[in-house]
């Protein structure tokens, strides 16, 4: 990556999940000296905005806010319509629109919309299936890698300029994201286009790194990471993302068990389970859940982030090299 001129670029976005690695990957930028007034952190709200509280974190999109405020960078939110549970829903029906959130020429934030209106009626009915394969894992490309796309192309400030994308992928997490490349176009990129020019890099700076190298780089900034950290999981995905361990599902049902029985409801409503030879409550039985603090518990539960950002006594959470599964 020491051929790659950061400071080239007139807009760096970094695909910001509130994890670890999204994290480590912002401050590699800083560590190699990029102005924060070319990066905006992008959080893709897996439930949406209106309401819906099917699959993640509730405290997860105020801490990636908080976390923007706190290093005094642009903070930019994007969802599908609806989020994972109408999507999970569609019977006979198109996908629903994107939202994005942009900033307009007095640099004042507004709400974007694309999509929706063509491509064919489909039915899921199901939930995504534990596979690396994102045409049927479409929790992951419907709802962060195309919403992020999306959001690129139909906005006319991205035209003729040079944009980098950023994601905190590492080849340590799987097999399948260890032959991901570290630098190459993005999947918005139109540098040779005939209308329309757009170039879009997408560069994943950590992807070498080893799970120690991404805790020291939190720990350099004293960062205080996400509360599930600190419950015990060891990467951040949806609370009750579909690749989550028994012990992980055991931990949700332990501390919001009608998030659990609403999923198990589902499971049966479609006649299909997440994990195919058990159900959800199956699942849970066969797991242990965390010694988990009770504070930090309210924390998680709750929309509002109201811990630090930074502390002053930095320690590893007990989620640190722990369990880690989630999307491979």
């Amino acid at each position: 990556m020491d051929n790659i001129n950061l400071h080239s670029y007139d807009h760096i976005i970094v695909a910001f999940s509130g994890g670890k690695d999204s994290i480590a990957s912002f401050l590699y930028l800083l560590d190699h000296g990029v102005d924060k007034d070319k990066i905006e952190l992008w959080h893709h709200c897996v439930d949406g905005k209106e309401g819906s509280t099917m699959m993640d974190w509730a405290c997860t999109e105020d801490y990636c806010r908080k976390f923007a405020e706190a290093f005094g960078v642009k903070m930019l939110f994007s969802w599908k319509e609806g989020g994972f549970e109408r999507e999970m829903l569609r019977n006979g029906q198109k996908t629903a629109p994107n939202h994005f959130e942009y900033f307009n020429e007095d640099n004042i934030i507004e709400c974007g919309i694309s999509g929706g209106t063509s491509g064919k009626d489909g039915t899921r009915r199901k939930f995504p299936q534990v596979s690396p394969d994102l045409s049927v894992r479409w929790c992951s490309a419907y709802l962060k890698i195309d919403v992020c796309t999306a959001a690129i192309n139909n906005q006319p400030r991205f035209i003729g300029k040079k944009t980098l994308v950023v994601t905190g992928e590492r080849a340590q997490e799987s097999a399948a994201r260890s032959k991901y490349k570290t630098f190459e176009p993005d999947r918005a990129d139109n540098r040779n286009g005939k209308r329309i020019i757009r170039l879009v890099d997408h560069l994943r700076p950590v992807h070498a790194f080893l799970e120690e190298d991404v805790w020291e780089m939190l720990k350099k900034y004293n960062v205080n990471p996400h509360p599930a950290y600190r419950l015990g999981w060891g990467r951040l995905s949806c609370i009750a993302c579909i690749f989550g361990s028994n012990n992980q599902w055991a931990s949700l049902n332990k501390i919001n068990p009608a998030q659990a029985e609403r999923i198990a409801n589902y499971e049966k409503e479609f006649g299909v389970t997440i994990k195919r030879k058990l159900s959800i409550p199956e699942v849970i039985a066969k797991g242990i859940p965390y010694e988990m603090d009770d504070d930090v518990k309210i924390q998680g539960l709750s929309h509002e982030y109201y811990q630090p950002i930074f502390v002053e006594e930095w320690t590893l959470p007990s989620g640190a090299f722990a369990e880690s599964d989630g999307p491979t």
